[in-house]
């Protein structure tokens, strides 16, 4: 009766750590009962707990502690990521992702509850404030992560396999989809990836309409 959450940005491997989730399940139970809030049409949305629903299945387990609760999309999204966030080992795109969620999250609840005394302006820029501060990160770095989600999905697989580095993948998420798949097959066929120089000049190249 669990579903997962929609659009969920962390990814469940059956990993060694997974594995080792699972042995203590087996012996020990879950020992932090995961959130999950009813679904319109029967059935549990997890919010918190991915990794614990997964473990206790490969642990064997019927049925796993869970505190339901009724939350709206927007608390539901913030407390999804925020207790992902803490994990070690995130993936740039995980953060990336999860970190755009938020933001939405937390900028749709405070159009709802601010709607008139302060301009929207102000308003993105607590929004972006507040994630940062949570996350322990500075609001350019947060910035720089979520410009990552306009990479395309091969790109942001290199990123997560450390074959291109964040900087030179900040630079390239500024080309254009086509100019993206474009380096892609360059990449592919010259065995190379793009030093942060090389990104910058073509993200210049784009801007100017002459990446080609």
């Amino acid at each position: 009766e669990l579903h997962p959450f929609k659009d969920h940005p962390f990814k469940v491997k059956d990993d060694d750590a997974m594995i080792e989730t699972a042995d203590s399940i087996k012996k020990y139970g879950v020992l932090v009962p995961a959130i999950a809030r009813p679904l319109p049409d029967g059935g549990y949305e997890l919010v918190a707990g991915h990794r614990r629903r997964r473990a206790s299945e490969l642990a064997g387990k019927e049925t796993m502690p869970v505190i339901v609760r009724d939350l709206d999309d927007d608390a539901a999204t913030i407390i999804m990521v925020d207790s992902n966030l803490q994990r070690e080992n995130l993936l740039p795109s995980e953060r990336a992702f999860a970190y755009k969620m938020k933001l939405e999250a937390v900028k749709h609840q405070g159009a709802r509850t601010d709607l008139t005394s302060r301009q929207v302006g102000e308003k993105s820029q607590t929004s972006i404030q507040k994630v940062a501060d949570q996350a322990g990160e500075s609001q350019r770095q947060v910035q720089r992560y979520i410009r990552l989600t306009e990479l395309i999905p091969e790109l942001m697989d290199m990123v997560d396999e450390k074959k291109i580095a964040f900087n030179p993948a900040y630079e390239l998420s500024f080309l254009k989809t086509d100019e993206q798949q474009m380096l892609v097959e360059t990449m592919d066929y010259e065995q190379a990836t793009p030093s942060l120089s090389q990104a910058q000049r073509m993200k210049k190249f784009s801007q100017e309409g002459k990446l080609s």
